[in-house]
């Protein structure tokens, strides 16, 4: 019996008076009032009348009944399950091992209960062992409260000894460092001194090499050569010993084998000799799991057989065969599963090709060759059987295949080339060939076969009746048209339009036919024809196919027929609004397929189209400038301004053109054509001051420009004036001309740039540095101004005042890279490179995206750096010119010649107008390129007309310098460059 039920027992087999102590017990052992006896409603009453306030609301936490008068609750086995074995398996099914059983948890318990470290190292002298000794037990809200009040008395201790303290560990430090000095701080006068050295001496320290020997600094350059089979297998036969190799090992270079096919041991019968436990052939069989897993890709065993993809194992096969000789030793499943396919259907073709490439793969040659004929005899009908059979048959017997393929094949095209491709001799050739045509006479390919090995007028021949017997191939007809004469072809190009009416290409011989001729008034004719019958045949006239058909005409130097097309198809297809833009696309792609002839056409068409649009006259004049000759250009630029007299750049190009041929008066007289429809034009003033003062006529050229400076005042006219004096020499002049020009226009900073440079030539630093102030007074935001002004302080000596000025300037024009590139500089020149590298840094901060800062960045590093630095640079500024320069620039000091002259390339190609680059690529020209090549640098730079870069314009714009050329000032600045770099 239970426990609880002999409680219930004896409860019921003793029962007392309401009074009775044992009554008490069971009332408090229940935790209830025992039931009042049936004449007691007066006592219920007072009961009620006397009922406590807590009695029916919840107990609060923790509240054991009767705990207070010594009682205690008791638990039975119901409330804890029933008692469990050692042996017996745990709740949690996926318990780990060790873990499985109740005995094993019990035992983990046990070890945790034990498992406080009581080690003197792990005693802490306010906390005891392992942290605290109560850490196992319940952490309640009074522990929480306590917790934060002594968290809150440390945190007030520290406080008042915090001042202490860190004054004390202070001391403590500075005393560590006297002590034991950081090696930086060592060598801190040394390198004080540093400050001393000059470049010349920097440059001749040498580079730190690596003193390690060459197997230590590279660990993984080992040279390992493989020892062939014939080494192990020798040496397994004879058991000897021998310290050198054998010299047919040296002949064949170690890894070709004497044995061509790779697969043909001299060994039959896969033994291999000697007494060796080394079995060369189980040297794959690692690969076997690879070749396992690709096979089951393909096949599957079902019950004994091999069910196979009948249209896809072919495919799989391609991944399934080895590509090299190592892998052919392990293909034996391949080959089972081949021979499967053909016994589960041999009429199959593809089957026995796989197969016998199977084994012509490897090496198996005359197993293939078997296999491919008895697929000849299952397939009779198949061409790529015989085809593949003739491959791989031996000359003569091969002729036997095919032979035998054309009795069972007499149609088939393919097997008739395979026959005559198989002969040598020319006559056996065209008799294959005829004799083909005999039985497949409306075969193009066979005709063009036949017909490329006679002679022209054979050719004729054969044509003629090639024509006839395939009447819709337009190759045929067209080589026909070629072969005949003038008259002859025209007839026969009218038959193939007969035979073949929605073909272009024959209208289109027909116009190329006529021009060679000297028949051009009919191209026109011809291809308007064209383009009306394919319409009416349901042809759908393609634009694009049209110009392409235009630009091969172009190549094969048809110009009429091709200006025809042209002409004819550039309207189809286009909006009235976009045939502008689409035309000129169309021009620009001509010019880039080399179709010059097509471009100059669409240019011509637009011009009649739109007259009066000066930017379709400008293209075609830069078109012909570029393509053309000077008296294309000439006859161009005279239609264009009797159209467009107005636009003064096409004036000033015709002027140009006229002074570059040396025809001065000409030039002169298409700009007085110039004034009188463009009155007090600058542009024109200025190009006639120009073609005077080139030409040595300054008298002349001071006339007009007194003449423009009364009748259209401007700024520039002024500052050609002024400079005009100033390269003649004429300094007073140009002072009163500058300071008449300024009462004018004193925000125009050119012009006090011009009053400073003159006060600087003349040695008068002090009104150089007054024209500098008052011009920045005006143009504060003129960079070249604050440059000019700092540069005066520098040269004059007063480094702080120059550094003070392109601070006031960096304020005045935040984000300016000139102004940060300058302040580098000038800290650099100083010698101060630590100033200079930190400057550095903060302009890339404010001007990430400077292609001129980050160049000076790049240079600015150590050699070893600089690439990195580069790396960085083109990520940043990936297409600017500056950038792809100083990589150029860095690749010529590592004497990589070819990826330089490509990054030069490039560079000139996105900023042609950059002079720097011309210069240094003029430069490289010279010291690492032919005659040829730096003369076409020269040549194209010439064409391009630089203006600007750092060092070009302090040539270019030198007055000494003020009557030089393109290429003349090329040369000077290239002289004046230093592989310092």
């Amino acid at each position: 019996m239970q426990p609880g039920s002999k409680m219930a027992a004896a409860a019921g087999a003793a029962p007392s008076a309401p009074g009775s102590a044992s009554a008490s017990a069971a009332t408090t052992a229940a935790g209830a009032p025992a039931p009042a006896p049936s004449g007691g409603p007066t006592l219920t009453g007072t009961l009620n009348k006397k009922k406590k306030p807590f009695l029916g609301m919840p107990a609060p936490l923790g509240y054991v009944p009767g705990l207070g008068r010594g009682a205690t609750g008791f638990t039975t086995r119901s409330d804890i399950g029933p008692a469990r074995d050692a042996n017996d398996p745990v709740d949690d099914r996926h318990a780990p091992p060790g873990k499985r059983t109740v005995g094993d948890q019990m035992k983990k318990n046990q070890a945790d209960d034990d498992d406080e470290d009581l080690n003197d190292t792990n005693y802490d002298e306010f906390n005891g062992y392992a942290g605290s000794l109560f850490s196992s037990g319940p952490y309640e809200k009074d522990d929480e409260e306590a917790d934060a009040i002594y968290a809150a008395l440390d945190k007030r201790m520290d406080e008042r000894r915090k001042d202490r303290r860190e004054q004390r560990e202070k001391e403590e430090i500075e005393k560590y460092r006297m002590e034991r000095p950081k090696i930086q701080q060592q060598f801190s006068d040394l390198k004080r001194k540093l400050s001393e050295v000059t470049e010349e001496e920097w440059l001749s320290i040498p580079e730190v090499g690596d003193a390690r020997n060459k197997r230590q600094r590279n660990p993984r350059y080992e040279k390992l050569t493989p020892v062939p089979d014939s080494f192990f297998a020798k040496h397994l036969q004879t058991g000897e010993q021998h310290t050198s190799v054998d010299p047919r090992q040296t002949q064949f270079s170690g890894l070709t084998s004497p044995y061509p096919s790779g697969l043909n041991s001299p060994y039959p019968g896969g033994a291999t000799p000697g007494s060796g436990e080394l079995d060369m052939r189980k040297i794959g069989q690692a690969r076997n799991t690879l070749m396992d897993m690709r096979l089951s890709q393909v096949s599957d065993s079902v019950s004994g057989q091999t069910v196979v993809d009948p249209k896809g194992y072919l495919t799989d096969l391609n991944s399934m065969i080895p590509t090299h000789g190592g892998d052919i030793n392990d293909i034996k499943k391949a080959r089972l599963l081949l021979k499967s396919v053909r016994e589960t259907n041999p009429h199959h073709p593809p089957a026995w090709i796989a197969s016998a490439r199977l084994e012509e793969v490897t090496g198996k040659l005359q197993v293939a060759r078997n296999l491919i004929m008895k697929g000849t005899e299952m397939c009779p009908k198949s061409e790529d059987v015989w085809l593949e059979a003739a491959r791989l048959q031996p000359g003569d017997t091969a002729k036997a295949v095919v032979a035998n393929a054309v009795r069972h094949l007499p149609q088939s095209v393919r097997i008739y080339i395979r026959a005559a491709e198989l002969e040598t001799d020319i006559r056996a050739k065209k008799r294959v060939l005829r004799k083909a045509l005999e039985h497949v006479p409306n075969s193009v390919r066979l005709w063009k076969a036949a017909v490329e090995l006679e002679e022209p007028e054979d050719a004729r021949i054969m044509l003629s009746r090639a024509v006839e017997c395939c009447p819709t191939s337009v190759e045929l007809w067209l080589a026909l048209a070629r072969l005949e004469t003038y008259e002859n072809a025209r007839k026969v190009l009218n038959k193939a339009r007969e035979n073949i009416p929605t073909d272009r290409h024959i209208w289109i011989t027909a116009a190329k036919l006529e021009e060679a001729n000297g028949n051009t008034q009919m191209v026109d004719k011809i291809i308007d024809r064209a383009i009306t019958s394919l319409r009416a045949n349901g042809v759908e006239i393609n634009r694009e196919q049209w110009i392409q058909d235009a630009e091969e005409c172009d190549r094969a130097g048809s110009v009429a027929t091709c200006q025809a097309i042209i002409r004819a198809v550039i309207g189809i297809g286009i909006e009235e609004e976009d045939r502008k833009h689409a035309w000129m696309e169309d021009a620009e792609s001509c010019i880039s397929h080399g179709a010059l002839e097509c471009a100059r056409a669409i240019y011509a068409h637009a011009l009649q189209v739109f007259p009066s649009k000066k930017s379709v006259w400008l293209r075609a004049a830069y078109f012909e400038k570029n393509y053309g000759t000077r008296e294309s250009l000439e006859g161009l630029l005279q239609r264009a301004v009797a159209h467009c007299p107005k636009a003064e750049v096409l004036w000033l190009m015709g002027a140009k053109s006229k002074w570059l041929a040396g025809d001065v008066p000409a030039a002169r007289s298409i700009l007085a054509l110039a004034f009188q429809a463009n009155p007090n034009s600058e542009e024109i003033w200025l190009a006639a001051v120009k073609l005077e003062s080139e030409n040595n006529e300054y008298e002349r050229a001071r006339r007009l420009l007194a003449k423009a400076r009364s009748s259209a005042p401007t700024a520039r006219v002024f500052m050609k004036s002024v400079k005009l004096e100033w390269v003649l020499g004429d300094i007073p002049r140009a002072r009163e001309l500058c300071d008449e020009a300024l009462k004018h226009y004193e925000d125009f900073p050119k012009l006090w740039m011009m009053k400073g440079q003159i006060e600087d030539q003349v040695e008068n630093a002090e009104k150089a540095r007054e024209s500098y102030n008052q011009g920045l007074k005006k143009c504060p935001h003129s960079s070249p101004l604050w440059l000019l002004l700092s540069r005066l302080e520098e040269k004059a000596g007063n480094l702080t005042r120059a550094r003070a000025i392109l601070e006031k300037a960096r304020l005045k024009n935040p984000q300016n890279p000139e102004l940060w590139l300058e302040s580098v500089r000038l800290e650099y020149r100083a010698g101060l490179k630590n100033i200079s590298n930190t400057l550095m840094a903060k302009a890339l901060q404010e001007c990430s995206n400077s292609g001129i800062l980050w160049a000076e960045a790049v240079f600015l590093e150590a050699r070893p750096q600089r690439k990195t630095k580069s790396v960085d640079a083109l990520k940043k500024c990936e297409h600017d010119p500056h950038v792809l320069l100083a990589v150029a620039k860095l690749f010529w000091s590592e004497r990589k010649i070819t990826k330089a002259r490509e990054l030069f390339h490039r560079t000139v190609k996105i900023d042609p107008d950059l002079g720097d680059a011309w210069a240094l690529f003029y430069k490289f020209a010279l010291q690492h390129g032919t005659e040829e090549q730096h003369e076409d640098v020269k040549r194209r730079c010439e064409n391009a007309e630089p203006r600007h870069g750092e060092l070009w314009c302090e040539v270019s714009k030198d007055i000494r310098n003020w009557q030089r050329k393109i290429g003349e000032i090329l040369v000077l600045v290239a002289t004046q460059i230093k592989n310092t770099f």
